[in-house]
Parts: C-alpha cells; structure tokens; sequence
C-alpha cells in the first residue's frame, strides 16, 4: 500500500474503544446456537471453503494489498499436527481474519469472534465455515462455547485470539489487555504463539507500506503455579514479546490521540 496523508483518530478508552469501519448491530447468542455441526456434509463444506476455495483470496490480497511478509513462520512448523493457541494484535478490519491462516496453512485455523461477525445478513453460514467461534452471551451458551474451542484444539487445529477485542486500523503499539482469554491454554495445558503486526516502509523511496508480522513462541502454561496465576504469567509473556515486537514500526498510516481532540 502506499503512504498516503496522515489520518488522525482521537480516542479515550484503549480497552473500550471501537474503531472498526463495519457497523453491525450483533445477535445473542445462546444456548441454541450451534458451535459444532454433526452433518458431515457441513463440516466438508467448511473445510473447502476456509482451506481451498478461499485460500488464492487470502493469499493474493496479502501480497498484492498488504505486501505481507512473515518472519518466524518457521516456529510453527513442529506443531502441525498439534492444537495450539495463537494470539495477535487487532489492526485490520478484514484481513484480520486470515493473516495468521495464511502462515500457518496447511493447518486449519478457527477465531474466537464477537458476535457482530457472525451477524451479516446472509453472510452468517460463510463466516462460521471460515472458522468464526462466536464468544456467548450467556452462561448456559458458555458450555456449547468451551466445548467447541477445547474440541478445536483436540483435532490439532489452532485457535485465533485478539485479546486486544477491538479493532484499531493500523494501529503501531499493543494496547493492554486483560489475561481472561489466557485461560483456555491454561485449562488445556496447551502452546500458545503470538503474532505481532508491524507496519513498516519499503521500496526505493521508502515511501510505500506493507505488514511484517513476527511469529513468536511456544509459550508454555506454568503448571507449578495456580491457574490464576498461570493465566497471568502466560498473558505477561505474550504481551511482554509483542510490545518488543511492535517496535519495529516505523510508519504510522493512522496517528491515534489520547482524547477527543478537534
């Protein structure tokens, strides 16, 4: 993508605030939404679609869009036939949903998502085959929601996390986040990678952006400590490694102000 002028985004709250351009008045979800389909003929056509059909989309608007470059893809390689958990930075309204598909392919891939993505009229079905595990709305849904993640990470697919929860485009530092989402690893007693989006200047004039991601990991839950403890220690880690990470940007495309500004 090239450099174009500076936009500025005034913001007040970095765990709260929500600056994805899609607005999307979300469903409930309860305990009658279905996390795992027994028809065979569903979960073949999930599987066309999120690692056939729309793979050349994945891969060709990370190059042609993004200039997309990975570094550390190599770290993931010993756990292709393992589940695992990956967890990364929030910057991207669309390719979001496949950045970390694309460096762990052939391995399927699924996310944890807010209801809002699995909300688009007519659009629910697609997203779900893509891979989308929508977070419950209440406690009787939390067990359907629990058992499809743990069931993921079973068949030795990985698990998407932005525990940063909301967008923030383009976005160059890593906004605090809480340790809640460190949890299933913990449970699970399962690796956990990160990703960690940078936005950097190339070509001769330096004057063009694309995204270099670092993959980093296994980080590995402490089981001599409590799971509270566990979950906190995992979190520090992940983010510790992704705040080094983000360093590496040197271009903002976006400028976000602490407060509203005018």
């Amino acid at each position: 993508m090239k450099e174009k002028q500076q936009k500025v985004i005034y913001y007040q709250d970095e765990l709260n605030d929500e600056f994805s351009r899609a607005k999307i008045t979300p469903r409930t979800i309860d305990e009658n939404y279905c996390y795992l389909h027994r028809n065979p003929l569903w979960n073949f056509c999930s599987f066309v679609v999120q690692n056939i059909l729309s793979m050349p989309i994945k891969v060709g608007y990370n190059k042609l869009k993004l200039h997309m470059k990975y570094i550390g893809k190599e770290k993931l390689k010993p756990y292709k036939k393992q589940g695992y958990f990956i967890y990364g930075n929030h910057t991207q309204d669309f390719a979001d949903t496949f950045i970390p598909s694309v460096a762990m392919y052939p391995k399927r891939n699924f996310f944890i998502v807010n209801p809002e993505n699995i909300s688009m009229k007519g659009l629910k079905h697609l997203v779900e085959m893509l891979g989308a595990i929508p977070i419950p709305g209440n406690r009787k849904a939390m067990k359907n929601f629990l058992e499809a993640v743990e069931k993921r990470i079973h068949q030795g697919y990985a698990v998407t996390i932005y525990p940063e929860a909301h967008i923030w485009p383009y976005y160059t530092k890593i906004r605090p986040f809480k340790a809640v989402s460190f949890e299933y690893p913990v449970k699970l007693k399962t690796p956990v990678f990160c990703f960690t989006n940078t936005y950097q200047k190339y070509g001769k004039k330096q004057d063009k952006v694309q995204i270099v991601s670092y993959i980093d990991g296994p980080f590995s839950p402490d089981e001599t400590l409590t799971a509270k403890e566990a979950k906190q220690k995992l979190r520090d880690e992940v983010y510790n490694c992704m705040v080094e990470r983000s360093k590496n940007s040197n271009v903002e495309v976006i400028k976000y102000v602490s407060g509203w500004g005018r």
